[in-house]
């Protein structure tokens, strides 16, 4: 599960050992090498001078060491490397897309065959409603046999990370039982 533009936050860590708690194992790779922010703003700043294809990098080399039948998570720039991950790389067992989408287009073509979707957006956050996210998350529900998109009510963009002021104790409740599903299934 790779974490958003805060960082690997305690919110990240507590939602991962949730997922834990229900018997899952779950990687979280630090793709900030130890840094967090406060703020999105601070955190893109730092994705911006470090790079983006760095942190696709350190993304996909986290990914390296483990066996290549897994499911990727990501929550907001999480996405990038879980998705591209997902599309690219063989034996993907499923992709989990939390607070942002990507059109299949940026990283190599249409979604794998077989690779389950499950994509997670607050229907009126600003960052995925204004910047093509909810248009990529219906283009991808529309076109990966059984996807699953899921809008919850709201604005907060990070609505899964209980360590943040946008966090959404019922949405990310729902989410998780939606996700415990997905990964049981």
């Amino acid at each position: 599960m790779f974490h958003h533009a805060l960082g690997l936050t305690s919110g990240c860590r507590s939602f991962a050992d949730g997922l834990r708690a229900a018997g899952h194992v779950v990687h979280t790779p630090d793709l900030y090498e130890g840094k967090t922010f406060s703020t999105l703003d601070e955190g893109i700043a730092h994705v911006k001078k470090a790079g983006f294809d760095t942190i696709m990098q350190r993304g996909r080399q986290a990914a390296e060491g483990l066996p290549s039948e897994l499911v990727y998570a990501g929550i907001s720039l999480g996405v990038m490397p879980a998705q591209f991950l997902a599309q690219t790389r063989s034996g993907a067992k499923g992709a989990v897309l939390i607070s942002a989408a990507i059109p299949a287009s940026e990283f190599g073509g249409s979604w794998p065959g077989g690779v389950p979707l499950q994509i997670h957006l607050m229907e009126e956050d600003p960052l995925v409603r204004d910047e093509g996210d909810l248009d990529a998350a219906r283009e991808l529900a529309a076109t990966v046999e059984g996807a699953e998109l899921f809008l919850y009510q709201g604005a907060e963009h990070l609505f899964v990370d209980d360590s943040v002021p946008d966090y959404d104790e019922a949405a990310a409740a729902l989410l998780k039982e939606r996700l415990l599903a997905f990964l049981g299934g």
